[in-house]
């Protein structure tokens, strides 16, 4: 891996220009064992006028010159997966298996799919059959600042980075600064496969710092983000005053409505969910609802489910969950656990500290509480750890009430073997994704949110539509 201390302007590496240094920290042994530098607004400057530069050229570039580059990026990183694997088992706390199975491999799984998806893109368009000197034009939006988050960093910035290139936009990555080591990787990976100069750029750095100055900057033409809502309103306010385009993922509280008619196999899938990662997914079901008739046996399912799930350090092998990202994580989590307990919710597994065994590392013990109410934290409150609620319900139109009472809106499931009730209740609830009985979505399929959850779509051709300007054209002679 190159320099953790530098970064990645015009295509090369280089020295910063101003800022500190910062310490990464491994989570399952709270040791430091790597260092960043975080920047500041010269090295901002320097990667935005790298990347202004650069997009003449590159927003003309054909469909076939870019389908090339992402076919040698896949290339190069199929080649240097394991390398990509370890740096965020270690960096972020993935246990290694789940970095190798899950984590790494996000970034062949999506570059794939725009690779399809840009193959079959029409840039230029027929407007109707009708309107011989009407086009449509799909352009590039410019210069583009992509801030990701550290739960799934390799997933994020493929979404982003790959997207924007198919695009013909250039761009500046900020990763963040909790697993920044992973986009060190995946930038030299870029520069061997060829990304020509400028139009790739990264610059470590924190929300306050980079982060900001990229919102607020004059040449950015937009803002594509992940990470918090409280963050997202920060980001919004600080772009609005250059009315640049901002996407926004953000965080989640999906409801997960469990009917007396449910399959239990389906149940236990989507409980595990909640857990994976750490319970580090903007889009795990920790708000469980279950008709009232099946509550009993789905709470008790949950028990079991929650000790069943090993915790253990990222780099043994296994199908543990491993560390939260960071003690600041950690302490939220014990926190909200902490809420859940004095606001009258019933403890049915793990709580508060860490797990048997394991006295260093930000390690959280899977949790379950029973008995609560929609107003209590634990339901309304991302708490982004291995931590399920779960409430009973009578009706179906009472459980979608519940569904819909939050300021989140990514994804809700749904469980019941009843077709035409399942088909009534997802287009009921108030969320950007749905899945029906442990159904995921297929790839190329748009993942996002609405309310609290952001505004934007990534994946698939509403990925690439999001990086892209559509113009009007009359008059064309054809």
């Amino acid at each position: 891996m190159r320099s953790s201390h530098q970064f990645y302007i015009n295509g090369a590496w280089v020295d910063p220009l101003s800022g500190q240094k910062m310490e990464v920290i491994d989570p399952s042994t709270e040791e430091v064992f790597a260092s960043i530098w975080l920047g500041d607004q010269p090295d901002t400057d320097a990667a935005v006028d790298a990347a202004r530069g650069a997009f003449p050229d590159w927003r003309q570039s054909t469909k076939s010159r870019r389908l090339e580059l992402l076919k040698s990026i896949l290339g190069v990183y199929e080649r240097r997966i394991d390398e990509m694997a370890e740096t965020i088992s270690h960096e972020m706390g993935a246990p290694i298996d789940l970095a190798k199975a899950q984590q790494a491999w996000a970034g062949p799984f999506h570059i794939g799919n725009f690779a399809r998806v840009l193959e079959d893109f029409e840039f230029e368009r027929e407007f109707r059959p009708d309107t011989p000197n009407d086009r449509i034009l799909y352009e590039p939006i410019g210069v583009c600042g992509l801030i990701t988050p550290w739960n799934w960093p390799m997933n994020q910035i493929a979404l982003k980075v790959i997207a924007a290139l198919s695009a013909g936009c250039t761009m500046v990555l900020k990763p963040s600064e909790q697993a920044p080591l992973s986009a060190i990787v995946f930038a030299d990976i870029l520069h061997e496969a060829g990304v020509p100069a400028g139009v790739f750029n990264l610059v470590n750095g924190d929300g306050a710092g980079v982060g900001s100055q990229l919102s607020a900057h004059a040449d950015v033409d937009m803002i594509s983000f992940t990470g918090s809502s409280r963050a997202g309103r920060a980001i919004t306010i600080a772009a609005a005053g250059t009315l640049k385009r901002v996407s926004l993922e953000l965080g989640g509280k999906g409801a997960n409505i469990v009917f007396a008619d449910a399959d239990p196999n389906s149940v236990g899938k989507e409980i595990a969910l909640c857990f994976n990662n750490s319970g580090q997914s903007c889009n795990a079901p920790t708000r469980m609802l279950v008709e009232r008739s099946r509550y009993d046996d789905a709470v008790e399912h949950a028990r079991v489910v929650a000790d069943s799930t090993e915790v253990d350090v990222a780099s043994a092998p296994g199908p543990h969950i491993g560390p939260l990202v960071s003690r600041a994580q950690f302490e939220k989590v014990q926190a909200l656990i902490s809420a859940g307990m004095s606001e009258g919710a019933r403890l049915v597994a793990g709580g508060p500290g860490r797990p048997e065994g394991l006295n260093r590392g930000f390690f959280a013990r899977p949790t379950v509480f029973a008995d609560c109410t929609n107003d209590m934290r634990i339901m309304r409150e991302e708490i982004f750890g291995p931590v399920l609620s779960i409430m009973p319900f009578d009706t179906e139109d009472e459980a979608i009430a519940i569904a819909n009472d939050t300021d989140y809106g990514l994804t809700n499931y749904v469980q019941t073997t009843d077709a035409a009730r399942a088909r009534r209740v997802a287009r009921t609830l108030r969320s950007g994704m749905v899945d029906i009985n442990g159904q995921r979505r297929s790839p190329g399929a748009p993942f996002g949110g609405m309310k609290q959850s952001g505004n934007g779509r990534e994946g698939g051709r509403w990925g690439l539509e999001e990086f892209l300007e559509v113009r009007a054209i009359g008059g064309w002679v054809s």
